[in-house]
């Protein structure tokens, strides 16, 4: 029923999305100049048509992060859903490292294996840096970027030099507290009716996988994306901002900062809507992205 290296708590889902994203999870072997031996790789794929989608997650969140949303963007094109290298139900061996640099290149590499053609590149907050820092490196790859509530601009935690045993351990146990996390969750939404017992079991399946503690630490110690603020002005793709107006979690004054460093870009600002507008605005989400695509 559900992918065997999904925990057993998966059963406990509740939600039909939830439930059916579950169940499409799947992995492949990706070979990488990371290490000799291929990395088993977690990602979702619906729908047929070009040009195709890449969804690319926030922070420690996983392919659960688009359950909304990729079921409506693979109406019309083929929508890949992937979980980073040292995030969500990917594998995380131990002899690689969880850095911006080793993201990219397992991500280039995963993109080779699986889509093999110009896409339109998604991030999500961390997934937007990400996305960005991809697209600057592989321009050949990406035909089209949309960042949402995307990092780049705003600075990641400091916490990074704090992250020495025994506190790498003590700042990922904390994070890994129920209440904490949703904390976190009541201020990424603007509803807070969105916050169910099902969202918080999709947001927190993945930190029951083995390495999770160890590649959360390593990825804070190499400072993220700290370093891109500067390069954010030399992408040369079409790009369209979507920003949820009341985001609690980046603010909104990154959205000037984006504009500006794009004079080229559109904005789509979602109403009443908090960090997430994939997951409390699917549908204004989906069809500015369609809307983009489109033209």
């Amino acid at each position: 029923m559900y992918p065997n290296f999904l925990p057993a708590t998966v059963v406990q889902l509740t939600e039909p999305i939830s439930i059916e994203l579950a169940k499409q999870i799947q992995r492949q072997a990706i070979l990488t100049p990371l290490k000799a031996d291929a990395i088993a790789t977690a990602f979702v794929q619906q729908g047929v048509g070009n040009p195709p989608i890449l969804l690319l997650h926030g922070f420690d969140s996983s392919v659960f992060e688009f359950r909304r949303l990729q079921p409506l963007l693979a109406i019309n094109h083929a929508t890949w859903n992937l979980d980073l290298l040292g995030f969500g139900f990917t594998d995380r061996p131990a002899d690689v490292p969880f850095t911006p640099a080793a993201i990219k290149t397992h991500l280039y590499c995963t993109w080779k294996t699986l889509i093999n053609q110009p896409m339109v590149l998604v991030g999500a907050s961390m997934g937007g840096a990400a996305a960005i820092d991809f697209a600057l490196t592989y321009p050949e790859a990406v035909k089209q970027l949309i960042l949402i509530d995307s990092a780049g601009f705003a600075a990641g935690p400091e916490m990074g030099k704090f992250m020495i045993p025994p506190l790498g351990y003590l700042a990922t146990e904390f994070l890994r507290r129920p209440g904490v996390r949703r904390r976190v969750s009541l201020q990424a939404y603007t509803d807070p009716s969105f916050v169910t017992a099902d969202a918080e079991l999709c947001a927190a399946l993945h930190l029951q996988l083995s390495g999770w503690q160890q590649a959360l630490i390593a990825f804070t110690k190499s400072n993220g994306y700290n370093f891109l603020a500067n390069k954010i002005a030399q992408i040369t793709q079409p790009t369209l901002i979507i920003w949820g107006d009341r985001d609690r979690i980046l603010g909104i004054a990154d959205v000037e900062k984006f504009t500006a460093a794009l004079p080229h870009s559109q904005l789509v600002w979602v109403p009443n809507c908090g960090h997430v507008p994939h997951l409390e605005k699917p549908d204004i989400t989906a069809q500015a992205i369609g809307t983009f695509i489109e033209a």
